[in-house]
């Protein structure tokens, strides 16, 4: 199944911890480029994150891919302090094939990604056959493109 997940980190060495994060996923098709953003939401003075989407062709639904975000986060020491704060490594699924999720702890697909443009813009590199017409124009926030990540 063809499925999407968003990678960013604001905290320490942030191509590292999203180089570790894509090194610990099975079935990776494609790596976007680097994007980097300022943060949206949450408190004031975090640094800028770097962010990405990553391509799978897995066996695992939305549950499965959920476990395996929160075990990469785990891995990177992330802490849920502070809602939208700054974090080590947010893993977030995107799209799963065409399910769709609207439970609690899990909504696929993602129910923001279209208004971010650190979300559309990786996506669309690498699917632009997923993004509807003006996604890009309409989401929001500023993107650069800052290379691609080492060995992918």
């Amino acid at each position: 199944m063809r499925a999407f997940l968003g990678l960013g980190s604001n905290l320490g060495d942030r191509e590292a911890q999203l180089r570790r994060a894509v090194a610990g996923l099975a079935d990776v098709v494609a790596v976007s480029s680097l994007y980097e953003t300022e943060p949206v939401g949450g408190p004031p003075g975090q640094g800028p994150f770097l962010n990405l989407v990553v391509e799978l062709d897995t066996e695992l639904g939305p549950r499965g891919l959920l476990a395996v975000a929160r075990r990469l986060e785990a891995d990177a020491q992330r802490r849920r302090e502070v809602r939208w704060g700054p974090r080590t490594l947010d893993v977030d699924v995107l799209l799963v094939g065409d399910l769709v999720v609207d439970e609690a702890d899990l909504v696929v697909p993602h129910p923001r990604m279209w208004e971010r443009r650190f979300v559309v813009d990786p996506l669309a590199e690498l699917a632009p056959d997923l993004v509807p017409p003006g996604a890009r124009e309409g989401a929001g926030g500023a993107v650069e493109v800052v290379g691609r990540l080492g060995g992918y």
